[in-house]
Formats: C-alpha cells, sequence, structure tokens
C-alpha cells in the first residue's frame, strides 16, 4: 500500500488501488483479510486514514492514543459503522446508547453485575460446567464451539431469566445469536444498505433471526408480568422500570434493548474465548500441563470451584486473560467525535469515525515481547504492571468499560477450571485446529476436538465423569 505523510511519523493516509472503484479496497481488505489488514497499519503511523466505500476513517493504532480516546467519551462518543449496525439489532441498549444517555442506563443495570451479585453466580456457573462435563465421552468428537455456546446461553438465560428458557427455547437463542453474528460484520465493513436488501438465502437468515430474538424476549417478559416475580436481571429491570430516588424509570422499550443487548453481549463473547482458550492449550502443552497441575490442587476432586476456589485459581485466570489477549473475542471498535478535535496532532471534523483494534494492541510487540507467542506467565502480578496503559483492553476502559467485565472473567475461569479438572480435549490432527475468524466476534467458528478424560484425577467417577 501506498501512503503520503500528513504529519511525520505520526499520521498516514494509506493509498487505495487504482481501478473503477478506487474507494472500496479497504473495505475488501478489512472484510477479506481483517487481521493482516490491521497488523499493516502501524506501520504507516499511529493515526492512519482509510476509506470505507465512500467513508473516511482513522483508524488509532497507538495505545496512548486509544487510551485517551476511551477516556473522553464526550468527545469520542459511541457511534460509528458498527454501532450504527448494532443498534438496528440491540436498540438503545447499554452498549450502542450515546453518552447522555448512558449513565442513566448504567445506574439502573449496576446493582445486577455487583461484585457480591457475581459471587452469588458462581455455583450457577459451575453447575452448567459441569452438566457439560457428564454429558460427554471419552473419545468422543466434540463441537467445542458449539458447546461452549450452549453452556453461555444456559448460564446467560439463568441470569437473565431465571428457569424461563427450557431447551427448545435456549436453542432458538443460540441459533438466532450465531446467525446474527455472522451477518453483522459485512453489515459493518459495507457502509451501503443496499445489499442487504436483496432477498438472498444469508439475507432472509439474517433477518429471521433477529425476528426470533426479538419475539422471543417479548414473550418472556410478558409471561414474567404475569407470574412471579425471581431473583435474576430481568426482575433488576422491571423494578428499574418504576425508577427510584428521582431517578427516571426504564420504559418498556429500553428493559426489551437491555436484555437484547445483555444475551448478545453475554453469551457469543465468552463462548468465543472458551473456544479459544482450549484451542491455545492444545498447542502449547506446557500451559495446559500447569493448568491442570492447579486445577487438581485447587479443587481437590470437587466438581465445580465454589467463591473460594475461583480465588485460589491465579493460573486458570491467567489462561482466560492470555486468551482475551491473543484471541479478543471484542476485536474492532468505532467511535465518533461529537465536535471539531485535534487528535494525535490531526484536526478530525465533528462526525469522524475513529476504529480501535483490541487485537492490533494485544500484538504489538512493544507492548507484548513475542506477541504470538501463548504465555499466561505474563498477567502474573509481578509482570503485568509491565503492560503499557491502554494496551490491553478486553473490556474496553473508561466510563464505558464492560459492565459484566467481573461477570465474565469469573463464568470463563470456572467453566475452564471445571472442564480442565475432568477433560482433556485434543485435536483431531496436528493440522486440525482452525484460526480463529473474525465477524463481530473474533474466534474458532467450529472447532472440533477430541475427548480424553483425566480419570487418573477425578476418582470415584468412571471415565472421569
Amino acid at each position: 500500500m501506498s501512503g503520503t505523510v500528513a504529519e511525520p511519523g505520526r499520521i498516514w493516509t494509506v493509498g487505495t488501488a487504482p481501478g473503477i472503484f478506487p474507494f472500496v479496497s479497504h473495505a475488501i481488505a478489512l472484510f477479506r483479510h481483517p487481521l493482516d489488514f490491521l497488523n499493516s497499519l502501524p506501520a504507516h503511523g499511529d493515526l492512519v486514514e482509510i476509506r470505507l466505500g465512500p467513508m473516511r476513517a482513522w483508524v488509532a493504532c497507538d495505545p496512548e492514543l486509544v487510551h485517551q480516546m476511551l477516556m473522553d467519551p464526550h468527545t469520542f462518543d459511541k457511534g460509528g459503522p458498527l454501532y450504527d449496525r448494532l443498534g438496528a439489532l440491540m436498540g438503545d441498549g447499554l452498549v450502542t446508547c450515546r453518552q447522555n444517555a448512558h449513565r442513566r442506563q448504567r445506574t439502573l443495570l449496576q446493582p445486577g453485575f455487583r461484585p457480591s451479585r457475581v459471587t452469588s453466580y458462581t455455583e450457577l456457573m459451575g453447575e452448567e460446567a459441569d452438566a457439560l462435563c457428564r454429558a460427554w465421552r471419552p473419545g468422543e468428537r466434540v463441537d467445542v464451539t458449539a458447546a461452549m455456546m450452549g453452556l453461555t446461553t444456559r448460564v446467560t438465560s439463568r441470569v437473565l431469566f431465571s428457569d424461563s428458557l427450557d431447551a427448545e427455547r435456549a436453542r432458538a437463542v443460540r441459533e438466532s445469536l450465531a446467525a446474527v453474528v455472522r451477518g453483522l460484520f459485512v453489515r459493518t465493513v459495507v457502509p451501503m444498505d443496499a445489499p442487504f436488501r436483496v432477498p438472498t438465502p444469508a439475507n432472509r437468515r439474517y433477518r429471521n433471526a433477529l425476528v426470533r430474538l426479538h419475539t422471543l424476549v417479548d414473550t418472556l417478559i410478558a409471561e414474567r408480568r404475569q407470574g412471579t416475580p425471581r431473583n435474576d436481571l430481568l426482575e433488576t429491570l422491571l423494578k428499574a422500570e418504576r425508577g427510584g430516588e428521582g431517578a427516571e424509570g426504564l420504559t418498556e422499550q429500553e428493559i426489551h434493548d437491555q436484555l437484547i443487548t445483555l444475551l448478545l453481549t453475554g453469551v457469543e463473547t465468552t463462548a468465543m474465548c472458551l473456544s479459544s482458550a482450549f484451542s491455545l492449550l492444545a498447542a502449547n502443552p506446557e500451559a495446559e500441563r500447569r493448568l491442570h497441575r492447579e486445577v487438581d490442587t485447587v479443587l481437590d476432586d470437587q466438581r465445580a470451584p465454589g467463591p473460594d476456589e475461583l480465588a485460589r485459581l491465579a493460573y486458570a485466570r491467567c489462561v482466560v486473560t492470555e486468551t482475551l489477549r491473543v484471541h479478543p473475542p471484542g476485536w474492532l471498535f468505532t467511535r465518533v467525535t461529537t465536535e471539531e478535535t485535534r487528535f494525535a496532532g490531526r484536526r478530525l471534523p465533528r462526525g469522524a469515525t475513529v476504529l480501535y483494534s483490541p487485537y492490533l494492541l494485544h500484538h504489538d510487540p512493544a507492548s507484548f515481547p513475542e506477541p504470538e507467542q501463548f504465555l499466561p506467565e505474563r498477567w502474573f502480578p509481578e509482570r503485568a504492571t509491565s503492560v503499557p496503559k491502554g494496551a490491553m483492553l478486553p473490556f474496553a476502559a473508561g466510563n464505558r468499560k464492560c459492565i459484566g467485565d467481573t461477570f465474565a472473567m469469573a463464568e470463563a475461569t470456572v467453566a475452564l477450571a471445571t472442564m480442565a479438572g475432568r477433560w482433556r480435549l485434543r485435536p483431531l490432527s496436528r493440522h486440525s485446529i482452525e484460526p480463529p475468524r473474525p465477524a463481530v466476534t473474533l474466534g474458532p467458528r467450529s472447532l472440533v476436538m477430541l475427548c480424553e478424560s483425566r480419570q487418573t484425577h477425578v476418582t470415584g467417577l468412571p471415565n472421569g465423569r
């Protein structure tokens, strides 16, 4: 790619290939080879201008710049192609709402994500992971991606809706979310709507999945209004409908939007993290052995960790954190300037789209030596402090940091430790582990592995079950 310097060493405009459609090449590169395209940008500077169709956008490649942007949400608000498309799915929920609505929404949702509440979910997380372990058999081929999606769907649905989601409804949620995630990415990088109005099979699947998801959530809300109150997040939202202490309550549409938001963010991202973790552990046997030693010691034949054991699973947590570095499920985000501003020495107009990529930042050798190596020990306390500010962003930063970050880390750690205590997941062959595939989230889409029992650890249970 060619480029012209806008400010020496800092800002470049990435050139486009000549041809009839000179402005589409960046969108095509981002769609076809997104990780390679992103990794090529830092060579052009800290802030790189690209074209997505007729739209100009800027990619922030430096962790300090990204940190500066995320800590100034009034100037760099949620928006851009990604959030415009997500808004069509989620409505005006916590993830997609603009800054002026964010504080109110977060305050109303926060009780459901307090540390004490997350701690109370640990047993529920362990029960679902244990149930999954009991369904596997030695030598069985397991679709790990589907299994992790099933697991996180059950955990998320129990947290949101208690036991209102039976097996059929859980399957509908899982399949609908998968179809939506596949369709959203291309709608993000292609800014024109016309291609998506054509009734192709892919477009019909996407629209049908949206309808199923929204209809199911409306049904669950209606059933709860007529039924018994429960101790779950739906009940938290219904209580927030009434407001309190002078605060404006949530509307019925906002309750719907928040549930859609929590389903999409709570199911897909953690499932991708867990699938990636097993893929990375299979390729790094020393890390896998170290994880097994810790799990065997801490759990001591327990089926799943409780809150006390979770606090002692230090290496398992490092495995999850390193997985989020190597294969961050949330890998590309956008912000939009609310006013004219100077950024990295460049004047950006009001309404400018700025992209940042946790994947790009997490693979910067200046921040993470040997960035392609899977090294959970990077996150030992004595080493983690050396990571530059803004270099590790699996959950964003500032006041728009993911409200469920503590929940997600607990869920992934509990699930990983529970499964690693009883099963070793092996690739079918040396070359069978698929690389992570970017969509709205990043991770393996069809990871199939072999179950190998660790019955030498779990005594009294046949075949490690």
